[in-house]
């Protein structure tokens, strides 16, 4: 397993790569002003519901069953359910798409009610949103198309397919923005053809393992009454999953409808933090996440309860070991990594002050945004959907008391330690809940795993902090000097973490492959 969670990993690497190089070009060419809250809000809705639909609720309730029927039915009855699968889907799709491109002023003013005293902003975002609500069709398709080849052992190229996203967005940035008279609209045009060409990439691969469905909607055959009854599953697996997938989207809602009503750049700041912080939490998170759910619902399709467990325990023994030294790392080198990476043309030394704020804040809750990233496919791929649900209501309304709380206080800030508490209740109940329902017993050795691994990260923590300098010398540097630098520092932590792990008796090599 751990050779697939490399595949989506590296992929996810080049992706996040390929997002920072685009997210500076952002930074370069709209920097923190109206134009940039446009765009990302525009965005951010699509996106909102593609994670709900598309890559949320959708695969988390298709994988399982056809997982099931890959496993239990013959042949003819399982491309039966993915034609009606794919028919169907396309359907529904199609309407929510234009209902949501009619609608684009009603979905402004709810998700962003503070951009409706500003007519610059309210006009723009709603111009661009009418070209990216569409990239909901196409990226839904494209993460259906994932399940199927994730569920037949083929990760890399779902995995690879933001790459194209970001290629996309980069050349739109780079030769049509400056000319444009409006840069919000016109990277709304480069996200629809990035949506096209993303659901395009996936047609040879899903040929090659002779799983390209062809869709349809009415049933024709006895085999398609099966498949119809998957997709009647599915559709009702999806009903509840919608709500427990779509925790951290509504969180991060509740941000951006708070941060609306902020200064001019309070959305930008938060969008640049959040965008640090999902590069770990997609790199491994969403790496570990994509193998484990087909690999749990295999073993509770086959019965094999000891491998189940035995999979959660080495899964949630990679999330501490990963993910304690990354959310240090980011919080201590926030500073340093926003001005590296963005403080350039229209984003200021004071934007990335700001953003390097809720960077540290984010942070806290990392390890807790990739332990639900475990934790929930261990109830998925029992198809029980409805526990994350219970859970995430819990977890939302911690988020909008905290927010409440905090925001008029600290700001964005003070929004992005709400997700994070938000993200660390959401782990805790769940990691609860398995082991009260008996689904979850940790092999031995934790206290003394913990224990070691918090003590590398404390030193790791320390050489950083010592040695990184003052704000100013990050500031006065050339591209070059900082560049160098920070690669210095997370090397030298890194080299120093894994150190510490060897001298405590740490075998790092046994927790990787050990499941």
């Amino acid at each position: 397993m751990i050779k697939n969670v490399g595949t989506v990993g590296g992929m996810t690497l080049i992706s996040r790569v390929t997002g920072l190089v685009r997210d500076i070009a952002f930074a370069q060419f709209l920097g923190s002003g109206a134009l940039a809250d446009a765009f990302f809000v525009a965005f951010r809705i699509p996106n909102f519901f593609r994670r709900i639909f598309g890559e949320g609720a959708l695969s988390v309730a298709f994988v399982p069953v056809y997982s099931e029927f890959e496993a239990r039915y013959p042949p003819g009855e399982a491309r039966s359910f993915l034609n009606l699968m794919a028919g169907r889907l396309g359907l529904v799709l199609a309407i929510v798409t234009g209902l949501g491109v009619a609608g684009s002023p009603v979905l402004v003013g709810i998700m962003a009610p503070g951009f409706m005293d500003d007519p610059i902003r309210f006009d723009s975002t709603v111009s661009t949103l009418r070209w990216t609500f569409p990239y909901l069709f196409f990226i839904s398709l494209v993460a259906m198309a994932g399940g199927i080849l994730n569920t037949h052992d083929r990760f890399g190229a779902a995995a690879a397919t933001p790459i194209v996203l970001n290629l996309c967005l980069i050349a739109t940035v780079w030769l049509f923005v400056p000319a444009s008279q409006n840069g919000a609209v016109m990277l709304g045009v480069g996200v629809l053809i990035a949506g096209v060409a993303q659901l395009a990439f996936q047609f040879p691969f899903l040929r090659r393992i002779r799983r390209m469905p062809s869709p349809r909607v009415r049933v024709n055959s006895p085999d398609d009454e099966v498949g119809a009854a998957g997709v009647g599953q599915v559709l009702k697996l999806m009903i509840p999953a919608i709500f427990g997938v779509s925790i951290a989207q509504i969180n991060l809602l509740v941000n951006t409808i708070l941060a609306s009503f902020l200064v001019t750049g309070s959305v930008s700041w938060l969008y640049y933090s959040d965008r640090l912080m999902e590069f770990p939490l997609g790199v491994f998170g969403v790496a570990l996440a994509t193998v484990i759910l087909p690999t749990l619902s295999r073993q509770i399709a086959e019965s094999d309860q000891k491998s189940y467990r035995k999979t959660l325990d080495w899964a949630m023994r990679l999330v501490f070991l990963i993910c304690f030294p990354a959310a240090a790392a980011l919080g201590i080198l926030a500073f340093p990594l926003m001005v590296t990476l963005f403080q350039y043309g229209a984003f200021s030394g004071e934007d990335a002050v700001m953003a390097s704020h809720a960077l540290v804040a984010f942070s806290v809750g990392l390890i807790g945004f990739v332990l639900v990233k475990v934790l929930a496919p261990g109830f998925y791929a029992r198809k029980d959907t409805r526990t994350p649900v219970l859970i995430g209501a819990i977890a939302m309304g911690v988020n909008a008391v905290v927010a409440l709380g905090l925001v008029w206080h600290f700001a964005h800030v003070g929004l992005a330690l709400a997700t994070s508490a938000a993200g660390l209740v959401n782990a805790l109940l769940l990691y609860h809940r398995l082991r009260a329902l008996g689904h979850f017993r940790a092999k031995q050795g934790w206290p003394l795993f913990l224990g070691r691994v918090l003590l590398a990260t404390v030193a790791m923590s320390a050489l950083l902090y010592l040695g990184q300098g003052a704000p100013s010398e990050w500031l006065m540097g050339s591209l070059f000097d900082r560049v160098v630098r920070l690669l210095f520092w997370i090397v030298s932590g890194a080299l120093t973490y894994f150190g510490v792990l060897y001298l405590t008796g740490v075998p790092v090599h046994r927790v990787l492959v050990d499941r």
